[in-house]
């Protein structure tokens, strides 16, 4: 049996590029720390990394309920004089902010901008009705009735927590101390603004 130069040679470089492809000379286009590239992967932003981002919160309905952008604020009526309106600092993954916002970000780069719908459970827990507490009038420590808060109003405790005032009787006033935001499905519209490597 005859064995043709032309079928030799081509098995030989058949090999020839299967040994080359198996043993890795080859760039694959896969980029890493290895091949000069670390800075690409620097660009996105991954937990622990210091961030800066601009935001908008509304719920479902569109209402706004916060905002990084001064301008936005007062379009929506939240405007807060003396409030600085300003891109949100934080370090991600670090709990300074609700899970689904802080998870949010995590993939974008500079300058790119995303919606993200945020559940309740990854933002400010359910709504509770075990969380709406009566309290006792002589407990307030009031100078006189006149000081008592009304239904609707809005009361902070001594740590500078702010709860509403539900209902008011002769003895109690009942006080929801659930988030204002508890139960609520959120929707961020959100751009990285910077992102810094710690």
């Amino acid at each position: 049996m005859k064995i043709r130069k032309g079928t030799v040679l081509f098995t030989a470089i058949l090999l020839l590029v299967s040994t080359i492809l198996g043993s890795g000379c080859m760039d694959n286009g896969i980029k890493g720390e290895d091949n000069g590239t670390k800075g690409e992967d620097s660009q996105v932003v991954k937990p622990g990394d210091k961030v800066q981002v601009d935001y908008t919160g509304k719920l479902e309905n569109g209402t706004i309920f916060d905002t990084s952008k001064e301008d936005v604020a007062k379009q929506a009526g939240i405007y807060i004089d003396g409030r600085e309106y300003a891109p949100l600092t934080f370090v991600v993954g670090s709990g300074q902010l609700i899970q689904g916002f802080d998870e949010g970000v995590i993939g974008m780069k500079v300058g790119e901008e995303k919606t993200v719908t945020i559940p309740p459970e990854e933002a400010y827990g359910k709504y509770e009705e075990a969380r709406i507490v009566d309290i006792p009038i002589e407990e307030l420590n009031l100078t006189n009735r006149s000081e008592l808060p009304e239904a609707g109003q809005t009361i902070r405790d001594i740590y500078g927590n702010q709860f509403r005032v539900t209902a008011v009787n002769d003895t109690h006033i009942s006080v929801d101390t659930n988030h204002p935001l508890a139960g609520k499905t959120l929707i961020f519209d959100i751009k990285v603004v910077s992102i810094e490597k710690i």
